[in-house]
């Protein structure tokens, strides 16, 4: 296993989106590992994710700069120097890029764009991990997907996801970005967004067990899939970006053993003791993109720098129960408020 601690050691990192669910946990693994450079930026674009209280705790061993990526000035400035760019910014609702395809388009396409942009002007040859998902492989055609498995997204959230791909390993090959992407499956975990349910069943159910209230299962919840606790995700993105070989490579994350939708809501149930099922119709805009059974196959990650998820599901879905018994407050307060009690 690769040393992150010397490999980290004495480094600048930059993450995109650093105050939402994946950017946040990454960014105290950072932390965590002493000695590093840690620069979030975020846009804190209402109901994405990105919380002030994600942060908490760590506030005095970062620097934080609200900022879209949209903005070329900034980030020509914000790329500078730094050794790594861990690029997790993004809308990563399916359903909102079928409601709103324009705004998806800047921020998972036109964006990213920008980014690499500066990156080519002002920082060539930093490394970018890019985080996509699994949904550019649309419907299975087999199971679990690997790598080589045809591209088909069934929503504008996967072309764009998959455009953005595309751009940056053009950026590798032609101006030497040393840029990787990740497709990432179901992750869940602390800090993840718990208001709506346009993000994920996942913290959507966890929300509900928690309450008492009823999980829907939409259909007969048998569609089978992986589910990733955000530690091994985390774990994930800092070996991908501290290993050469993984330059201009795409790869798959996911889990050895997936779980039916049904079985989830009963394992949460289990250990909450509280909340109920009900099969209910698929409702039409989710049916037209439901991707069915998926899981796909990490063996490519796994051969080349080593990584597998380590936190059984039911582990991983106590801590995640436990984190919200202790702080689901603050996660069901808007992005407004915490933005403004921090003013």
């Amino acid at each position: 296993m690769i040393d992150l601690r010397s490999i980290y050691k004495g480094c600048s990192v930059l993450i995109t989106g650093g105050a939402g669910f994946i950017g946040s946990n990454l960014a105290r693994s950072l932390v965590a590992l002493g000695d590093v450079k840690v620069s979030i930026v975020d846009s804190f674009i209402p109901d994405q994710g990105g919380s002030l209280f994600n942060l908490h705790g760590i506030e005095d061993h970062i620097e934080l700069h609200k900022v879209d990526l949209r903005d070329a000035p900034a980030l020509n400035h914000l790329v500078s120097g730094v050794d790594y760019v861990f690029n997790l910014a993004g809308n990563v609702s399916h359903l909102e890029s079928m409601l709103n395809p324009l705004l998806d388009l800047e921020l998972n396409c036109a964006a990213h764009v920008t980014l690499l942009e500066a990156c080519r002007h002002y920082n060539p040859h930093v490394k970018i991990v890019f985080t996509s998902t699994r949904q550019v492989y649309g419907k299975p055609l087999y199971l679990p997907v690997d790598e080589k498995h045809r591209l088909a997204p069934l929503d504008v959230n996967g072309i764009n996801k998959l455009a953005a791909e595309h751009y940056h390993l053009l950026y590798h090959r032609i101006y030497g970005t040393r840029a990787v992407c990740l497709r990432l499956t179901n992750t869940y975990g602390p800090r993840q967004l718990l208001r709506h349910d346009r993000q994920g069943f996942i913290p959507w159910f966890i929300r509900g067990a928690m309450e008492g209230k009823v999980l829907e299962l939409f259909g007969d919840g048998k569609q089978r899939r992986d589910l990733n606790y955000v530690d091994d995700v985390v774990e994930a993105l800092l070996l991908t970006g501290a290993s050469e070989a993984t330059d201009g490579e795409i790869y798959n994350l996911g889990a050895p053993e997936p779980i039916s939708i049904a079985e989830l809501a009963e394992e949460l149930i289990s250990l909450t003791g509280r909340g109920h099922i009900r099969a209910v119709p698929f409702p039409a805009e989710r049916q037209l993109i439901d991707i069915g059974n998926f899981y796909s196959n990490f063996s490519k990650i796994e051969r080349v720098i080593g990584w597998r998820p380590r936190t059984s599901l039911r582990m991983g879905l106590a801590l995640t129960i436990e984190y919200y018994m202790r702080y689901g407050k603050h996660y069901l307060e808007s992005d407004a408020h915490f933005l403004s009690r921090s003013n």
